[in-house]
């Protein structure tokens, strides 16, 4: 990874040119930098998610102008300035921070699908969310037991284990000391789940098969222990006629109107205060080499953002 200057041109048509004040760090982000997701060229700009104000308008663009403070999920985001195709902007409400949007957006926006579209959850839902004091953890925790669910969350550490109950797990798992499928039957006293939220990947699969009650959905959105290998279908049937999902951000917002009402939902649900952001790390921009490095050895919690 190299911090240098490159020129940024004037926005063409349907795009607005940004100036950044803030972009977030995902997992996904060391995806494409290692390789396990290939980037469509090289060399490219890491990073998938920011937020700043517009400082020019290209031919075309209708629903935005200079001085907009705007936010985004799209490649090419560690930079100070970008161009970004206006139909993947959304308006920021006055009430919502550069620095919250940044740590906000792709994994809010992860959220909001996974609980209120891939799996629709329901007050009493028994719902098990791995990684649970991630950037993307503490916002399902936060979100499903605002929607009424008990949440069971598993966690690496005990410093961690106490940052997902502050932020809504009712029942946390450390799992490298606990065996979490049988804490899991233990908290809904054999009822299992009706979904797993998994970004963890091969480390907890095929446990996370083994908490769900038949007919249960299996959600692998992430693999950040390494991904799942192919497996033999049968273990479905074997394991209570389960369902398995493995959705992307990508295709639940690529028409414009479902990206505005999955925006329109997160930002309602932070700004009323039902989920908080909780920005725990900040780094320089020129340091984002360094925030991989942490994020990968799991010193992060939270969300994670870079400063231009």
């Amino acid at each position: 990874m190299k911090y240098e200057d490159v020129e940024v041109g004037a926005p063409g048509e349907g795009q607005i040119k940004v100036r950044v004040h803030a972009c977030g760090l995902n997992y996904i982000d060391t995806y494409l930098r290692s390789g396990l997701y290939p980037p469509s060229s090289l060399p490219f700009v890491l990073g998938n998610e920011g937020a700043g104000e517009i400082i020019a308008v290209g031919p075309g663009v209708k629903d935005f102008k200079v001085g907009d403070r705007v936010a985004w999920v799209a490649p090419g985001s560690y930079a100070a300035e970008r161009l970004l195709p206006a139909d993947r902007a959304i308006k920021l409400p006055d009430k919502i921070t550069y620095e919250q949007a940044a740590g906000m957006m792709l994994k809010g926006m992860t959220v909001q699908y996974l609980l209120r579209r891939t799996y629709k959850v329901q007050k009493g839902d028994n719902v098990l969310i791995h990684a649970a004091a991630g950037g993307i953890g503490l916002i399902a925790c936060q979100w499903a037991n605002h929607l009424g669910a008990n949440v069971i969350g598993t966690v690496g550490s005990k410093q961690k284990a106490e940052l997902a109950k502050a932020h809504g797990c009712h029942h946390v798992i450390l799992y490298g000391e606990e065996d979490f499928v049988a804490r899991v039957k233990e908290i809904t006293k054999g009822a299992l789940c009706p979904v797993v939220y998994d970004g963890v990947g091969k480390a907890t699969f095929p446990g996370s098969l083994d908490c769900l009650r038949p007919l249960g959905l299996f959600v692998s959105f992430g693999n950040a222990s390494g991904p799942i290998e192919a497996f033999n279908l049968g273990i479905l049937s074997q394991k209570g006629s389960l369902y398995v999902t493995r959705p992307t951000l990508v295709t639940y917002t690529a028409k414009r109107e479902d990206l505005l009402a999955t925006a329109n939902d997160l930002c309602a649900v932070v700004t009323s205060g039902a989920v908080k952001i909780p920005i725990n790390q900040k780094y320089a921009l020129k340091d984002a080499a360094k925030a991989h490095q942490d994020l990968e050895s799991r010193r992060t919690t939270g969300s994670s953002i870079l400063i231009p």
